[in-house]
């Protein structure tokens, strides 16, 4: 189990890393206005989106597997109006990020076998990282693609490799 548990570790890190990178990137393409612009009435702000992603993180990851207190108020996460700068947002963001690849990292065996239940839904530790990472990434493409529609350009996330590589 300690390798299975190392290498499902590892990926879990690497794909939550690949995900700030990506949203760091686009983030050195926008303005403080546009973090903080919708793109209509049915959609969320970058602004909004962040803070919703580090309630998510939070509760899911540092919390949940964490075995700390749920203080997530998901509901202002949504609401908040408040123009926080993006520096600080995204301090917020990689705050939260590190503490939860502190918690994937040091969580045991048991702590990832172990079934809990998560905003209404029964996941094992396992379940819990699945989850997070999955959502960091689901939320990342929609900051890169509202990035993108803004700046109205490519954001390069894998300039200098050669992604028509086929499998060996």
């Amino acid at each position: 189990m300690d390798k299975f548990k190392a290498e499902f570790v590892e990926n879990a890190i690497y794909r939550i890393n690949e995900n700030t990178r990506m949203i760091k990137k686009a983030f050195e393409e926008l303005s403080e206005a546009d973090i903080w612009r919708k793109p209509n009435d049915s959609s969320n702000s970058i602004g909004n989106l962040i803070l919703h992603l580090c309630g998510n993180i939070g509760q899911y990851i540092n919390a949940s597997l964490g075995e700390k207190s749920d203080t997530r108020e998901r509901e202002v996460e949504f609401a908040t109006q408040v123009v926080l700068a993006k520096a600080i947002l995204l301090k917020q963001l990689i705050e939260t990020v590190e503490i939860a690849k502190s918690t994937i990292q040091n969580a045991t065996t048991e702590q990832l076998l172990k079934h809990r239940m998560v905003q209404g839904f029964d996941f094992s530790g396992i379940g819990v990282v699945i989850h997070a990472v999955e959502h960091y990434s689901y939320h990342t493409g929609q900051i890169a693609f509202w990035t993108k529609i803004l700046k109205d350009k490519d954001l390069g996330f894998y300039d200098g490799l050669d992604l028509t590589v086929t499998n060996e």
